[in-house]
């Protein structure tokens, strides 16, 4: 059978748990990160994210939560 392979996606959930948006492509784009998907499974979207906005973003996090984010990958 010649099925189809979903491509891979990541989906971003509220506290409900429902879908508030679903990431298909991450990209790099000169010194800019680029996230493409779909905000509530129906609004096309693409978000730049810059190196100033990733160090901001950083610094939002502390040690317990960085050390949470290494092991989060290895977690089912």
């Amino acid at each position: 059978m010649n099925e189809m392979k979903k491509p891979p996606q990541m989906r971003v959930l509220d506290a409900g748990d429902k879908e508030l948006m679903c990431v298909r492509k991450i990209e790099r784009e000169g010194h800019a990160l680029v996230i493409r998907g779909k905000i509530f499974g129906a609004m096309p979207m693409v978000a730049k994210l810059t190196p100033a906005e990733a160090r901001a973003a950083l610094r939002l996090l502390d040690a317990k939560t960085i050390l949470f984010l290494l092991t989060m990958l290895f977690r089912k």
